[in-house]
């Protein structure tokens, strides 16, 4: 048994030695570990510690930059309240300085009302004893007249309004005579533009053609699916189609006169060819645009070909020829144009001049006419003349497109041939269009107006309305008296009727004297 019990006890010890041993070993893994422990901890404290002096310093920093701006924010808006404050102090001086202004004006002012009112007060006591004085002499001439003051102003003022009525019409005369003798053309040429403008007849002519239509149908083709067809008509050609009740026709409106007939060529062609949209508009009036741009060009072309003036500006020959679809009460431009270039050469071969340069400058004299109105501005004598300059003519034919109308006066004998051949041409019989029915219309109405005064016998119109001459009884119409009735009747026509050109009133007072010698 002792054996046994001497192994068990050797065994037990060893396995206390053994435990000790290792629980020695875990105390000495304990410890290396709480040193990397303390030494982990100490390291992260001093990083930390550094951080915290870091973000102490940048915080400082940033703090310091604060307060720098800060500060440089208060100084600048410290110096802006000084700068206000300074203009505030400068502004209540100079209110204060116009209040002790305005108190002194308004010092001298009541000064000056009170004087005013003391003299009108001493002006109505002198006038009440004035007027007192003049009844007194008025009662004494009325007893010494034996007429009462209202007769006696009465008949004063008779004899003084006949006698002032005929000092006015003298002295009206003679600044009319004065007037005749220095005032140029440009009143007439204002006159005849506004009648030209404002005629009736005359604008129907120049802006609006008209179109048949094979049937009513053929408006609703026309106008499309929602007004299509003819708002693209219209941006495609610059006119307005009017569709109203009229039976089978439809009317096109533009002052444009090319513009016009390229609507109307491309508007019958479109209802020959029954093929009505957008792009078929289109490619038709593109195809009429072109043609009617090489007729303007042919028709200046001719004109200039059968007149013979030589080499022209090519700008010049494209306006010429846009004159053929101009007209003036029914004449046409063109047409004018040639017929004041053959008067105007024929006259000059007659006079030895430049047959040439006659005949140029008739041909141009009216060319503003050709320009577009909507794209320039003035009359067609100023736009003719600028454009004639701008493309190289003489400044004879420049003079004779300046002075046709009177706008300047006629430099070369060139221009008052074409003067005279303008008015040749514009006055012959039938060259400008009117209906008989408003012609004898005008012829009655003026004879109406001038036999509607006192003392007239008779009145005739003459020279195709261009004139009347008016007859007058010798012994109710003085010659004063006739200066008076011609401007009287002239003032009525201008107001009362419509007409191309001007009227001429002739008053005549004829004195016979007849004896019978036996």
């Amino acid at each position: 048994m002792e054996p046994y019990l001497y192994i068990s006890l050797s065994g037990i010890a060893g396995l206390v030695v053994g435990m000790g041993g290792m629980i020695a070993y875990s105390k000495a893994g304990l410890n290396k570990n709480q040193q990397n422990a303390e030494r982990i901890l100490k390291d992260a404290e001093n990083e930390a510690q550094a951080r915290i002096k870091q973000a102490v310093l940048d915080g400082k920093t940033q703090a310091h930059d604060l307060r720098v701006e800060a500060e440089k924010e208060i100084k600048d808006r410290r110096q802006e309240a000084t700068n206000l404050e300074n203009k505030l102090l400068r502004r209540e001086d100079n209110l204060n300085f116009r209040e002790e202004a305005l108190g002194q004006k308004e010092h001298h002012i009541d000064e000056k009302m009170q004087k005013v009112t003391d003299k009108l007060a001493s002006l109505d006591e002198k006038e009440k004893v004035l007027q007192e004085q003049i009844d007194k002499q008025i009662d004494v001439l009325e007893g010494v007249a034996k007429m009462s003051s209202q007769d006696a102003k009465k008949e004063l003022f008779a004899k003084v309004e006949k006698k002032m009525q005929r000092e006015t019409v003298a002295y009206i005369k003679d600044k009319e005579d004065e007037a005749k003798e220095t005032a140029t053309r440009k009143s007439q040429e204002i006159i005849a533009l506004s009648i030209e403008r404002m005629a009736q007849m005359e604008t129907q002519e120049r802006t609006v053609s008209v179109v048949s239509l094979p049937g009513e149908e053929m408006k609703g083709r026309i106008i499309g699916r929602e007004g299509r067809n003819i708002r693209a008509f219209e941006q495609m050609t610059g006119v307005e189609l009017n569709i109203d009740d009229t039976p089978d026709v439809i009317t096109i409106t533009c002052f444009n006169p090319v513009r016009r007939e390229v609507a109307r060529l491309a508007l019958e062609h479109l209802i020959r060819d029954g093929r009505i949209q957008p792009g078929r508009i289109e490619d038709v009036v593109k195809k009429y645009q072109k043609e009617v741009n090489q007729e303007i060009i042919k028709a200046g072309e001719e004109a200039v070909y059968k007149l013979g003036i030589g080499r022209i500006d090519r700008e010049i020959i494209k306006q010429i020829g846009v004159l053929r679809y101009r007209y003036s009460y029914g004449q046409n431009a063109l047409q004018h144009s040639m017929e004041v270039a053959y008067l105007a050469g024929s006259m000059a071969a007659e006079l030895g001049l430049n047959q040439q340069i006659a005949k140029r400058a008739g041909l141009l004299h009216d060319i503003g006419k050709g320009l577009n109105v909507e794209e320039h501005d003035g009359s067609h004598v100023e736009l003719g003349y600028k454009f004639c300059k701008k493309h190289g003519e003489k400044d004879i034919v420049l003079n004779a497109i300046q002075s046709h109308h009177g706008d300047v006066e006629p430099k070369y004998l060139t221009s008052h041939l074409v003067i005279a051949a303008d008015t040749i041409s514009a006055a012959r019989p039938g060259a400008r269009k009117e209906s008989a029915q408003a012609y004898i219309d005008r012829l009655e109405n003026l004879e109406k107006i001038a036999k509607e005064h006192g003392g007239v016998k008779n009145a005739f119109a003459i020279q195709a309305g261009r004139e009347i001459r008016i007859m007058v009884n010798p012994e109710d119409v003085d010659d004063l008296s006739c200066v008076q009735l011609a401007r009287d009747i002239r003032d009525e026509i201008e107001e009362q009727l419509t007409y191309p050109g001007q009227i001429k009133v002739n008053v005549i007072r004829e004195i016979r004297a007849q004896e019978l010698a036996k």
